[in-house]
C-alpha cells in the first residue's frame, strides 16, 4: 500500500487576500469541486496605520530570525517554525536523528527572545514530580512547602521526550494546554509566555516510549529535522571549529506577549476558514472529497485541534510575512506539520510504511483552495 502524489492545483497566488472579519464558516458552507472551481476570496486593503504596525512587527521578526539564523546553519525550515510556533502560542515536536541541531536551536530561540529558559533531559528514572514540582516536609517548621518544578519558566526544552515513561510525559498534558499545574490542590499558573519544544530521535526502538495520541495532539507542530547538506556542512565546520557566535537578545516576554496578540488580530475571511475545515474534513470522510483510496489508510482523522492549529499557525506566519491577512498559501504552508502528526493510520498502512506527510499532501492536492481577488485599488 502507498500514498502516490498528485499534482497540487493551482491555486492562491502571493497576493492580498481579504481583511474580513468573519472567523467561522458559513452554515452552507459548499463541497468545492475542481470541475465548479475554487470560490474568490476578495482583497480588502489595511488602513495604514495597521500596514505600518504590521511592518514593524515583521521586520522584528526578521531580526529575531537573524539572530538565531547567526548560529543555527541551514535547517531554515525548523528555525522558522519554531518561531511561528511561540507566535500563535504553540507547542513544538522536533523529530530528527542525533546531532542536527534540535537542542541548540531551542535555546538559541530562548537567548534571542529573552524570559527564562529550563531543560529537562528526559530518562526511564524520571517521575512526575521531577517535572511539575513537589511537596517538600519541613521539619523544623513540621509543615509542607510547595517546591515547584522546572515547568515554571517560559521556555521548556523537553530534551528526548520519548525517554521516559507515559506517566511523565502525561505530567505535561495540564502544563501544555491549561499552563498551569494543580499541586496539593492548588493551582499555580505558569509564566506568560510559555512554550513546550520537545526533542525525540525516531530511529531508536530500545529504551523509548512512544507519545502517545494525546500527547502528540498537544503539540501544534512537529517538525522534522534532517540532516545538512554538503555546502552546509562546511560551514557548520567553518563557523562551530572556532569560537561559536552568540546570539543577541532580540525581545522579551512583554514585547513578545504584545507580538502574540497582533497575531491573533490577523484578519481571516470566511472563505478561508472555510478552506481550513474542509481540508480537515477530508482527512475523517476522504471518499467525500475524491480521495476514496485513503479510507484504507487512514484509521482516526485529526481533531478540532487542528483546525484551531491551521488558523493559529496560518496567522502568525502571514504577520512574520509583513501581513494582517490570512491566507490560503499560509494555510497550505503550515499543513504538513500542523496535520501529519495528528493523523492515525491504519494497521496495513502503517505496515506498507505510509508516511502521514504524504497522506496530507495528497489532501492538499485534493482539496481546492479559494482563489484570491484584487481589489481595483491595489497595485
Amino acid at each position: 500500500m502507498t500514498v502516490a502524489e498528485e499534482p497540487v492545483p493551482e491555486g492562491a497566488g502571493h497576493g492580498a487576500a481579504a481583511a474580513g472579519a468573519g472567523h467561522q464558516p458559513g452554515p452552507d458552507r459548499q463541497q468545492a469541486t475542481p470541475a465548479q472551481g475554487p470560490p474568490a476570496v476578495p482583497a480588502e486593503p489595511s488602513r495604514p496605520g495597521d500596514q505600518v504596525a504590521v511592518a514593524a512587527d515583521a521586520n522584528l521578526l526578521r531580526q529575531a530570525l537573524a539572530e538565531v539564523r547567526r548560529v543555527i546553519v541551514g535547517q531554515e525550515h525548523m528555525v522558522e517554525r519554531l518561531l511561528v510556533a511561540l507566535l500563535a502560542r504553540g507547542h513544538c515536536l522536533l523529530e530528527g536523528v542525533p546531532g542536527v541541531a534540535k537542542t541548540l536551536a531551542a535555546s538559541t530561540l530562548a537567548t534571542v527572545v529573552g524570559g527564562t529558559f529550563a531543560r529537562v533531559q528526559f530518562t526511564p528514572d524520571l517521575v512526575p514530580s521531577d517535572i511539575v514540582g513537589t511537596r517538600v516536609y519541613h521539619p523544623s517548621s513540621e509543615s509542607f512547602d510547595i517546591e515547584l518544578g522546572p515547568v515554571f519558566v517560559n521556555f521548556l526544552l523537553a530534551d528526548e521526550i520519548n525517554r521516559a515513561p507515559a506517566k511523565v510525559q502525561s505530567a505535561l498534558l495540564e502544563v501544555m494546554a491549561e499552563r498551569q499545574v494543580t499541586l496539593a490542590g492548588r493551582t499555580h499558573p505558569l509564566p506568560r509566555p510559555f512554550i513546550v519544544l520537545a526533542t525525540q530521535n525516531p530511529i531508536e526502538s530500545e529504551g523509548v516510549y512512544p507519545l502517545p495520541e494525546v500527547q502528540r495532539d498537544r503539540f501544534l507542530f512537529r517538525v522534522r529535522v534532517h540532516h545538512p547538506t554538503a555546502q552546509e556542512e562546511l560551514e557548520i565546520l567553518h563557523r562551530m571549529s572556532v569560537t561559536p557566535p552568540r546570539p543577541a537578545t532580540v525581545l522579551d516576554p512583554p514585547r513578545l506577549l504584545a507580538l502574540q496578540d497582533a497575531a491573533e488580530r490577523v484578519s481571516v475571511h470566511h472563505l478561508v476558514a472555510d478552506y481550513v475545515v474542509r481540508l480537515v474534513m477530508a482527512t475523517r470522510a476522504p471518499a467525500e472529497y475524491g480521495l476514496r483510496d485513503l479510507e484504507d489508510v487512514i484509521e482516526i482523522g485529526v481533531s478540532p485541534r487542528a483546525t484551531l492549529g491551521l488558523v493559529a499557525a496560518g496567522r502568525a506566519l502571514a504577520l512574520l510575512r509583513g501581513r494582517d491577512y490570512l491566507l490560503p498559501d499560509d494555510v497550505r504552508d503550515v499543513a504538513v506539520d500542523v496535520m501529519a502528526h495528528r493523523l492515525m493510520l491504519t494497521f496495513d498502512a502503517l505496515a506498507d510504511g505510509v508516511d502521514p506527510e504524504d497522506v496530507v499532501r495528497r489532501i492538499l492536492a485534493a482539496v481546492p483552495p479559494p482563489l484570491v481577488v484584487w481589489n481595483q485599488g491595489q497595485g
